[in-house]
């Protein structure tokens, strides 16, 4: 087999420096592998309560970068959107942000039954979301209602639900920091999904950009978020963690 043959099937043919797509998809395996090394390596720095946190963030960076290695190759092989991987990356790792928030907020009176309402809501919202984007035209807009549902009832439970209230009674101001800034991931950082979803041929933004740049929002967007995510969660366990010590 000559070299060619051999680039050919292993995309190395497709791997240039004028596709930002292909670049993204390298940087976001990379960049969540640092991320889930950095987090599991931290954990000897909390307190024992925060250890679990810190381990949840270094599975979802992990379980993306594993991703993100595989979903680059497909795009580098194929040229297409890897949506099948894309939604077993998300299937797996938004729920455990949701355990994140669960987390947060458990050692100041979180229940489980907040845990599980998350965890449906989340799967709610990326099950459908599937069946649109997978199903045809004539179905997109339906499922992505109900993709929308699951998501708002995580925005209502984040700002004005039992994690919201847990937060707001903590008296914590690590963690009342925290809350304000994974707010803003959820509005805005989640917020370029359904946006990605609406842009598809038949949906309600079907034609302001071109589809082949989803990826390449969606890239940038899993990073900042899962990353970010991570971080902030970092920022209470080390915040928590002092006090507990000068304690």
């Amino acid at each position: 087999m000559n070299y060619t043959l051999t680039a050919d099937l292993i995309g190395l043919d497709r791997i240039t420096n004028s596709d930002p797509v292909a670049i993204t998809f390298f940087i976001g395996y990379m960049a969540m592998l640092a991320s889930a090394v950095f987090f599991f390596v931290e954990r000897g720095s909390v307190d024992g309560k925060w250890k679990l946190s810190l381990l949840v963030s270094g599975l979802i960076t992990g379980i993306a970068a594993v991703h993100y290695y595989y979903m680059r190759d497909f795009y580098l092989q194929t040229g297409t959107s890897p949506t099948a991987f894309r939604y077993v990356d998300w299937t797996l790792t938004v729920p455990l942000m949701c355990v994140e928030f669960y987390l947060l907020t458990k050692p100041f009176g979180a229940k489980g039954g907040t845990l599980f309402k998350l965890i449906v809501a989340s799967l709610v919202m990326l099950i459908t979301g599937y069946i649109g984007e997978t199903s045809g035209l004539d179905s997109n807009i339906m499922w992505g209602i109900f993709s929308t549902l699951g998501y708002l009832y995580i925005v209502y439970e984040v700002f004005a639900g039992d994690i919201a209230k847990l937060s707001k009674d903590s008296n914590s101001p690590a963690l009342n920091r925290a809350m304000f800034l994974l707010k803003i991931f959820i509005t805005l950082g989640w917020s370029i999904y359904p946006i990605g979803y609406m842009v598809l041929p038949g949906n309600l933004l079907s034609g302001a950009f071109e589809v082949s740049s989803i990826d390449l929002f969606y890239n940038i967007a899993d990073a900042i978020n899962k990353i970010g995510f991570g971080l902030v969660i970092y920022s209470v366990a080390i915040a928590e963690s002092s006090k507990t010590s000068k304690a």
